[in-house]
């Protein structure tokens, strides 16, 4: 099992040299693909504020706060991830090789996904129908976006005269202000772009990037986190019992989130800049303790992989790119089901996620995902 790192210990990444791979990152993304698969089977039983093909006339409760948790963190803790191997995958590469590779593992799902989608919407609506929908791409454009981006950074970076390039490097993570600061700068940001841009307002730029902006202070905030992270080797020298700290922060803002949210459904008396604020406040600071809790957490207790494990971290990508079609199908499937909403909305989410990573790792290999 890999141990902690302390600030005195070589940054073990291959970005530095190192061969071995971080199997921790691993298991926390094959975790937060099933999350991803959860939150989208629940779309037809709970209180989501978007829309879904599949609409049961009634609504399980307790998908309302399960909505709010998942999705203040799940998503920005991908970014967070991604950010951390941009910089081992561009520095080993170099920054046009790189951005060559982004295209083609990103791009080229990207259209075929956006192709797909355009010929479906083409058929219901016999239109050619734009901008097409491409749904929950959206992370795959953004991605795209923040690595090309950082490869021009880095190119112009390598090409000043007299600059030498730096290397990521053993470093003290940031003191626990400096984290609390960083959180409040991102529930602040949130705040006033949330101001223009309600939550679940989708639009889309020049017709085709799909943007949330009440969601990009957050999500664009912990790619660079995740940056940053790994060029000063915060990941592998942050003390544990910082980490389980603020794990347990995350926790208790999720579970009182619930116990709000099912105690006082209609919400307490206050104005909407007020209740916006408090939102912000407490997305933010959950969704950092989240993401650096729980990559503490599986850096010191997940870092083996069995078999499985392995082709589901293998999987994770393509069951990202294609499990919607999946979960539709099982909920198309259980239409027909008497059953309470909650009780379908657990039989879809388990039935799912198997099928999903399952589909996602033998397509991947003709698709050469």
């Amino acid at each position: 099992m890999m141990q902690p790192a302390t600030a005195s210990t070589p940054l073990r990444t291959a970005a530095a040299g190192a061969t071995r791979r971080l199997l921790f990152f691993d298991n926390l993304r094959v975790v937060l693909m099933a999350m991803v698969i959860v939150h989208h089977a629940g779309q037809a039983y709970g209180p989501t504020g978007g829309e879904w093909p599949f609409m049961e006339p009634t609504r399980a409760a307790i998908l309302g706060p399960f909505f709010a948790v998942n999705r203040s963190f799940g998503m920005s803790l991908f970014f967070m991830i991604a950010g951390y191997f941009t910089v081992i995958a561009c520095d080993r590469k170099g920054p046009v090789p790189f951005l060559k590779d982004r295209l083609l593992r990103l791009g080229v799902p990207l259209l075929v996904w956006v192709a797909l989608m355009g010929l479906v919407q083409g058929l219901i609506e016999q239109r050619l129908v734009w901008p097409v929908e491409i749904g929950h791409l959206w992370f795959v454009q953004h991605l795209l976006i923040y690595s090309a981006v950082y490869a021009g950074w880095r190119a112009w970076r390598r090409a000043r005269p007299g600059r030498v390039p730096v290397q990521p490097h053993a470093g003290s993570p940031p003191p626990w202000w400096a984290i609390a600061a960083f959180a409040f700068g991102l529930a602040l940001a949130s705040a006033i772009i949330r101001t223009w841009f309600p939550i679940d307002h989708w639009i889309y730029l020049f017709g085709f990037v799909r943007v949330a902006f009440a969601d990009v202070p957050r999500d664009l905030g912990l790619f660079i986190a995740g940056v940053l992270a790994c060029r000063h080797g915060w990941v592998l020298s942050f003390p544990s019992r910082a980490g389980r700290a603020w794990l347990a922060l995350g926790l208790l803002l999720a579970a009182g989130w619930y116990g709000y949210e099912l105690a006082a459904p209609g919400g307490l008396p206050m104005s909407e800049a007020a209740a916006g604020a408090i939102y912000a406040i407490w997305e933010s600071y959950l969704c950092v303790g989240m993401c650096i809790g729980l990559t503490v957490l599986f850096r010191d207790v997940c870092a083996g992989q069995s078999s499985l494990g392995k082709k589901m971290a293998q999987a994770q990508y393509a069951t990202y790119v294609f499990h919607v079609p999946i979960v539709l199908l099982f909920q198309w499937l259980a239409l027909g089901l008497t059953a309470a909403p909650f009780a379908k909305f657990v039989l879809v989410s388990l039935i799912s996620i198997p099928a999903a990573f399952f589909a996602g790792y033998w397509i991947r290999k003709p698709l050469g995902m």
